[in-house]
């Protein structure tokens, strides 16, 4: 399963409230993503960040992600799931989100 992770300490973004928008949009977008609230994912200097992981697949870290870019982050959490190895060549249909990357990591 497609794990998101949300930083819930930073600041900016309304915390859980942002946790449970981003929730719901992939649940009405028909995605089966876990989306957890985690206390600190020291990315500090770029909040809110928040990362997808997947067995066997690529992992990406985001950051600078606002409310607004919750549409974005539905776009990418679909490019993600239709990637077998979580690899995405051309992220331009993630819209903003794409240039909030601060890395990818192979699997």
């Amino acid at each position: 399963m497609d794990v998101m992770t949300v930083c819930g300490t930073c600041e900016g973004a309304g915390g859980a409230k942002f946790v449970d928008a981003l929730r719901a949009a992939l649940a009405e977008a028909g995605l089966a993503v876990q989306v957890r609230d985690w206390p600190c994912m020291n990315a500090c200097s770029r909040p809110v960040s928040l990362a997808f992981r997947a067995p066997q697949k690529a992992t990406y870290l985001f950051g600078d992600v606002t409310p607004q870019d919750a549409g974005d982050v539905v776009a990418f959490a679909k490019l993600y799931a239709a990637s077998p190895d979580g690899w995405i060549d051309d992220a331009r249909a993630a819209g903003r989100l794409r240039h909030c990357l601060i890395g990818r990591v192979p699997a």
